[in-house]
C-alpha cells in the first residue's frame, strides 16, 4: 500500500531509506509481522520517529524538537513499558539512532524516548505526572548538630597544579583519550598523606566562544575542551586542608565516546582512573619522576585513597573499586599492571548504575540530589540496597538524600555563573508552572553555592571516616539523624545498610506477610507494583533495570483506613537480634505527609510478644516531578526488659501497627542495629562478565552459538540470569552458581540460515549478583548478522498517462521476495517543463489523511511541506503499487505533471536513482 508521509521541520526524514544498491529501500519485520510504520495503528510512524538501513545498518531513528543536553541519565527507546535499547547521539545532539539487532518490530506500539525515566519525545503522561505544582510541601525539621563538623577547613594551606600526560588508548574506543588532571595539596604537611581521587561525569566535552556546546571528541579546530575536571576545586580545598592530597581527572575522551559502549562506558572510566592511579604509585615510589604539580604535594599514600565521582564518574569509580579488587577481562580493560593501591571508600554523586552491580565490600556514601533532573529516578540508591547479603556485609553503604539539590550544581563547571563553558540548571520547569520543591526561589530549593557547600562537607565526612577512621562521623551517614552545621541551611537526610547491621526481615529469601502485601518492585507498569497508578512521583527504591519483571526487589506495602491493624512479617527462618542495641527499619510514607506512626513488636518462636516502641515517620517534600519515596531510617531500641522477655536469638516475625487514622508506608527492610563502623576485608567473590557473539546468518542448516559468558575471582556465588526472548520480548529468568573453573553459564543460542534477505536478529541476556558475587559487564548476547544480498527494486508504470478523476499508479518489484517487508520511499521533486500536479488535483482526504496538509492554498505538490511517498513490499511479496488519486474538475487546464525520485536516509533524493514520472490529462 502507498502512503504519503508529511515530514514537519521538526522531523529528520520521517522513513527515510539508506543507499546501498539499489540504494532506495529498508528492511521491515518479517513475515507475519506488523511493519514498524504501523506501529501507531494509523497512517505511519509517530511524528519525528524514522527507520532507515538494511541489513546490519538498520537503525531506528527518533530526532528531538530541540537540541538535547549531554547528560549522564542514558537515553533510552522504549515501545510501551518494554525497553528496545539505548541509541547513539548524533552530532547535532538531537537525532538518536538505535541499532535494530534483534529487535523484533511487530510487537512495537506507544514509542517513547526516556532518560532515568523521563520523557523526552513528549510530555510525560505518566500517571501524576501532569504537573509539577503541588501545595502543602513539607520541609524536614532541622536535625540536632553532629559533635564533629567535617566540613570545617583544616589547618593546611593548599597549594594546586595540573599536569597533562601523553593520552591512553582505552578498548572499543577510536580516538585516545586524555590524561589531564588538576591536584589540590596541603601545603607543608609532614609524611604520606592520603589520597582523593575525583572522576566527573557526562557532560559537554567542547565549547565554541560563540557559546556552542558537542560531544565531539577531540574536539574540532576553534573550540576548547569543557574543563569539567576544574569543577570540584572547592571540594579539593576543603580535602586538602584537612591533610589529603586531591587530584580530578578529566573524562572528556570518554564521554565523547561513550556512547559505543554496551555498559555506556563504565570500564572504560574504570580503565581510565586506574591508568592514572597507577601513575600516582610510581610517583609516590619516585617523586623525581612527577610532574610539578605532584612533586610541590606531600607524597600519596595510596593505602588510603577514596575515589570519588559525579554521575556515570559514579558508576566508574565503582567500576574501579570492583576492578582493583576482582580483575576484569583483559580484553576489556585498558589498564592491566598490578594494583598498587587500596580503596577505602567511594563517594558516589548523582551517580548512575546501568548495571546495577555495586561492590558490596568497599564501603560506599551515595548522595541522592532531591531536585535531579538528569538522573532524575535516582538510580544511585541501588549502591545501598544492591549490596545487601551480596558480600561479608562489614562496609558501611550510606545514602545521603540532600533536599533541593539538582545534579549540576556540585560540579561549579556545570554551574550558570561559575563555569567557563555554556552551564545550566538540569532541574527546568516552565516559569508559568514552576515546581513547588525545586523550582529556584522556593523554600527548599539550594542555591548553587549552597549545593556546593553541601557536597563538600558530606564528602569530607566520608573522607573523614572511611580513610580516618573517625566513628565520631559516622551518625552523618548512617541514619542516626544527626547535621553538619557546615552543610546548613540544607536538609540532608541519611539512611544506611551494612556495617554492624545484623539479620534482615527482607529482602532475601521466603518472606510470609499477612495484614499487608508484599509487593515486587518492578514490573511492567513503569515500576508502579509497590506503588499504586495514582501515585505522584517515583521512588530510588524501585529504580528501573534492563527487564519490565525482575525478583528480589521487593516491599512490604501497608494501607490502612483505621488504626490497630497489625502487618506481620515472617521469615522463613527466625532471626537473631541478640546484642543489638536496637531494631532499625527503613519506612518510607507519601511525600508531605507527616506523623505517620507504628507500634514495632516481635514475636520469638515460643510465641513470646514483646512491644519494641513506636516510630514517627515524615515524608520527604515532593512533587509530580521528584523522586520522593524515599526510606527514613527510624529505630527502637531493643534494652534488658526486652532480652529478658523473649528470646532474641530466635525472632520469628515483626509486626507494625498503624496507630494514625488511614494512611499508607512502605518496609524496605528492618534489622539488628549495633553502633560503631568495623574494619572491611572483602570476600573472595567470583566475578561474571557477559560478552556479545557476532555471526552471520549463514545459507543453510541450524547451528548453535552460546553466549560468552567468563567467570574469575575466587569461590563461589549465586547471580540471576535473564534471558530476553528476540521475538516477543519477553523475560525469563534463572538462579545460577557460578565458580570460577567450574560450570560455565550456559546460554544457547539456535541459528537457522536461509538465502532470503531478512533483518539482523539476536538475543540478549543480562546477570545480576544475588549473593556473595559480583558482576562486571552485566548485559551482552549473541547477534546474529544477515548475510542475504537485498533484493533489487525495480518501478514500471501501470498508469503514467491518466485522465483526472483516475489514479496514477505505477508497479514496484522486487527481483525475489523477502524475509523482512521492503520499504522504499520518494521524495516528490518539482516540475521542470509544463505544470505540476497542485494540491486541488488530487483527492483531498487522500491529501489530508497522508500529509495533514489542506488543498488551500493551491500549491504544487512538490510545495507541500516535507511531502514524500512509500510503499511497503510485504514479506514473502514481489510486488506493490505507488498510488496518487486525482479528481476530475469543470476547469480547462493543460496536462499536468508529477515526479518522484527515491530519498536518501534524510528525505533528500537520492542522486543518480531513476525519476518516476507521470502525466495528468484534462477531461474537457
Amino acid at each position: 500500500m502507498i502512503r504519503a508521509r508529511r515530514i514537519g521541520v521538526t522531523a529528520l526524514a520521517l522513513l527515510a531509506v539508506v543507499g546501498a544498491s539499489p540504494g532506495w529501500a529498508q528492511a521491515q519485520p518479517a513475515s507475519g509481522a506488523r511493519p514498524l510504520a504501523a506501529a501507531d495503528g494509523g497512517e505511519g510512524l509517530p511524528p519525528d520517529w524514522s527507520v532507515t538501513g538494511e541489513g546490519a545498518e538498520r537503525k531506528l531513528v527518533w530526532r528531538s524538537d530541540e537540541r538535547v543536553p549531554m547528560g549522564d541519565a542514558r537515553v533510552e527507546f522504549y515501545a510501551g513499558d518494554r525497553v528496545l535499547g539505548a541509541p547513539a547521539p548524533a552530532k547535532d545532539g538531537r537525532t538518536f539512532r538505535l541499532g535494530l539487532d534483534g529487535v523484533r518490530l511487530d510487537s512495537v506500539r506507544d514509542l517513547q524516548v526516556r532518560a532515568a525515566g523521563r520523557r523526552l519525545d513528549a510530555p510525560d503522561t505518566s500517571p501524576g505526572s501532569s504537573s509539577g505544582g503541588r501545595s502543602g510541601v513539607s520541609v524536614p525539621q532541622r536535625l540536632p548538630a553532629n559533635q564533629v563538623d567535617p566540613g570545617k577547613p583544616g589547618a593546611y594551606r593548599t597549594v594546586t597544579g595540573e599536569y597533562d600526560l601523553p593520552p591512553v588508548r582505552l578498548p572499543g574506543f577510536a580516538e585516545p583519550v586524555e590524561m589531564r588532571a588538576v591536584v589540590v595539596a596541603p601545603k607543608g604537611a609532614e609524611g604520606r598523606r592520603p589520597l582523593a581521587l575525583f572522576l566527573h561525569g557526562r557532560h559537554s566535552t567542547c565549547y565554541t566562544p560563540q557559546g556552542e556546546t558537542t560531544g565531539d571528541w577531540p574536539c574540532a579546530a576553534g573550540s576548547k575542551p569543557v574543563p569539567s575536571h576544574r569543577g570540584y576545586l572547592r571540594d579539593q580545598r576543603l580535602l586538602a586542608s584537612q591533610g589529603h592530597v586531591t587530584v580530578s581527572i578529566s573524562a572528556n575522551g570518554v564521554n565523547g565516546q561513550d556512547w559505543q559502549a554496551e555498559d555506556g562506558g563504565a570500564q572504560a572510566r574504570s580503565s581510565l582512573v586506574r591508568q592514572h592511579l597507577a601513575r600516582w604509585a610510581g610517583w609516590s615510589a619516585r617523586p623525581d619522576t612527577a610532574p610539578a604539580a605532584v612533586r610541590q604535594a606531600p607524597r600519596a599514600d595510596l593505602s588510603r585513597l577514596l575515589l570519588v565521582g559525579h554521575s556515570r564518574g559514579g558508576e566508574g569509580v565503582n567500576r574501579a573499586a570492583m576492578d582493583s579488587l576482582y580483575p576484569p577481562p583483559a580484553d576489556q580493560d585498558g589498564y592491566r599492571g598490578p594494583v598498587r593501591w587500596h580503596i577505602r571508600g567511594t563517594v558516589l554523586i548523582g551517580p548512575t548504575i546501568f548495571g546495577q552491580n555495586p561492590v558490596p565490600d568497599v564501603p560506599s556514601m551515595t548522595i541522592l540530589p532531591g531536585c535531579d533532573g538528569d538522573v532524575s529516578d535516582l538510580q544511585g540508591e541501588v549502591y545501598v540496597d544492591g549490596t545487601r547479603r551480596v558480600g561479608r556485609g562489614a562496609a558501611l553503604h550510606s545514602a545521603v538524600y540532600m533536599v533541593g539539590a539538582n545534579h549540576n550544581f556540585f560540579n561549579s563547571e556545570w554551574t550558570p555563573g561559575q563555569a567557563q563553558a555554556p552551564a545550566d540548571d538540569d532541574f527546568w520547569t516552565d516559569e508559568e508552572e514552576p515546581d513547588a520543591v525545586c523550582s529556584p526561589g522556593t523554600r527548599t530549593r539550594l542555591t548553587a553555592d549552597q549545593q556546593h557547600k553541601a557536597g563538600a562537607t558530606y564528602i569530607a565526612a566520608a573522607a573523614r571516616l572511611f580513610v580516618a577512621k573517625d566513628d565520631r562521623v559516622r551518625p552523618l551517614l548512617d541514619g542516626s539523624g544527626r547535621r553538619a552545621p557546615s552543610a546548613d541551611p540544607a536538609r540532608v537526610l541519611t539512611h544506611a545498610v551494612g556495617a554492624r547491621r545484623g539479620a534482615g526481615f527482607l529482602p532475601d529469601g521466603k518472606v510470609t506477610v499477612s495484614g499487608a502485601r508484599l509487593c515486587s518492585a518492578v514490573d511492567p507498569a513503569t515500576a508502579r507494583a509497590c506503588l499504586s497508578s495514582e501515585t505522584a512521583g517515583v521512588s530510588p527504591h524501585f529504580a528501573r533495570w534492563e527487564t519490565d519483571r525482575e525478583r528480589g526487589r521487593r516491599a512490604v506495602a501497608l494501607r490502612w483506613s483505621a488504626a490497630g491493624s497489625a502487618a506481620r512479617i515472617s521469615p522463613e527462618r527466625p532471626l537473631s537480634l541478640a546484642g543489638a542495641k536496637a531494631l532499625a527499619l527503613r519506612v518510607f510514607v507519601p511525600p508531605n505527609t507527616s506523623g505517620t506512626q507504628l507500634d514495632v513488636s516481635v514475636t520469638d518462636t515460643a510465641g513470646r510478644h514483646r512491644p519494641l516502641g513506636r516510630v514517627t515517620v515524615d515524608g520527604l517534600p515532593g512533587t509530580d516531578r521528584t523522586a520522593s519515596y524515599w526510606a527514613r531510617e527510624v529505630r527502637v531500641p531493643i534494652g534488658a526488659d526486652d532480652a529478658a522477655a523473649l528470646d532474641l536469638r530466635h525472632v520469628k516475625n515483626l509486626e507494625l501497627t498503624p496507630r494514625t487514622r488511614s494512611g499508607r508506608a512502605w518496609l524496605m527492610d528492618a534489622w539488628a542495629w549495633r553502633p560503631g563502623t568495623p574494619e572491611v576485608r572483602p570476600a573472595p567473590l567470583p566475578r561474571v562478565d557477559v560478552g556479545r557473539l557476532t555471526v552471520e546468518e549463514g545459507d543453510l542448516g541450524v547451528r548453535t552459538y552460546r553466549v560468552p559468558v567468563k567467570v574469575s575471582g575466587q569461590g563461589s556465588g549465586q547471580v540471576r540470569l535473564f534471558v530476553a526472548d528476540p521475538v516477543t520480548g519477553r523475560v525469563t529468568d534463572r538462579l545460577v552458581t557460578v565458580r570460577p573453573g567450574g560450570q560455565a553459564i550456559d546460554v544457547p543460542v539456535k541459528v537457522e540460515g536461509n538465502t532470503r534477505y531478512g533483518y539482523d536478529t539476536g538475543q540478549n541476556v543480562f546477570v545480576k549478583a544475588v549473593r556473595s558475587a559480583v558482576v562486571g559487564a552485566h548485559l551482552g548476547g549473541v547477534t546474529v548478522r544477515n548475510d542475504d544480498p537485498m533484493p533489487s527494486v525495480s518501478v514500471t508504470p501501470v498508469a503514467d498517462r491518466v485522465t483526472e478523476g483516475q489514479p496514477l499508479r505505477w508497479r514496484v518489484s522486487l527481483s525475489e521476495a523477502a524475509d523482512a517487508d521492503i520499504t522504499t520511499t520518494y521524495a516528490l521533486l518539482p516540475v521542470t517543463d509544463g505544470r505540476e500536479v497542485s494540491t486541488k488535483d488530487v483527492d483531498p482526504r487522500w491529501l489530508d489523511e497522508n500529509t495533514g496538509a489542506s488543498p488551500d492554498p493551491e500549491r504544487a505538490l512538490s510545495k507541500v511541506d516535507g511531502f514524500s511517498l512509500w510503499v511497503n513490499v510485504p514479506a514473502g511479496s514481489t510486488t506493490e503499487e505507488i498510488r496518487i488519486p486525482t479528481i476530475a474538475d469543470r476547469v480547462a487546464e493543460p496536462a499536468e505533471s508529477v515526479r518522484l525520485q527515491p530519498t536518501d536516509d534524510f528525505g533528500e533524493p537520492l542522486p543518480g536513482a531513476p525519476v518516476i514520472t507521470g502525466t495528468v490529462l484534462d477531461a474537457s
